[in-house]
């Protein structure tokens, strides 16, 4: 016969009946009650987000306005959404490609990152875009006049995305 195991918790009379368990949660909850309320009069009142928010993707547009994308394709490929559409084309410029359709689906787009995370050139980041209502499904789909930003509107996020590296 092989020895008995001990119990793994030796627990009290008090700790058996969960009294500490549900005084605890009911501390917490009063807390929360007795908490101030933060109330933000939206329209009037926006809220701004910190640079590490992730909002809607958009295309960097570099300040001589060329864009960074080189069209490699690892957006379109690492979204889990299947939200991004890219065809490349050849160009007579410094960079060998560009990218002649960029599309991004936001009704797909489910915000995770992983197209900034993968992009070799920084050329697609998570704006602080939040406002977004669509009355027809082609409002939806941003093309890539609708998705270059320029650089400086999106210089917090690319000095956030710097620092965490």
């Amino acid at each position: 016969m092989q020895p008995r195991k001990q119990d793994k918790y030796n627990l009290t009379f008090w700790e058996k009946m969960y009294i500490p368990e549900i005084l605890k949660g009911m501390k917490l909850t009063l807390e929360q009650m007795l908490k101030k309320k933060e109330t933000r009069e939206y329209p009037e009142e926006k809220w701004v987000p910190p640079p590490s928010y992730r909002g809607a993707p958009v295309l960097v547009l570099e300040d001589n306005g060329v864009e960074r994308c080189v069209a490699c394709g690892l957006c379109s490929r690492v979204c889990p959404a299947l939200a991004i559409e890219v065809h490349a084309a050849e160009t007579e410029d410094e960079k060998e490609r560009y990218p002649e359709l960029f599309e991004i689906n936001m009704l797909r787009c489910i915000f995770c990152g992983f197209c900034e995370e993968v992009c070799p050139e920084e050329a697609i980041v998570m704006s602080s875009t939040y406002e977004m209502a669509f009355t027809r499904y082609e409002d939806a789909i941003f093309d890539k006049e609708k998705l270059l930003t320029p650089v400086e509107k999106l210089r917090p996020r690319l000095e956030y995305l710097h620092a965490h590296r």
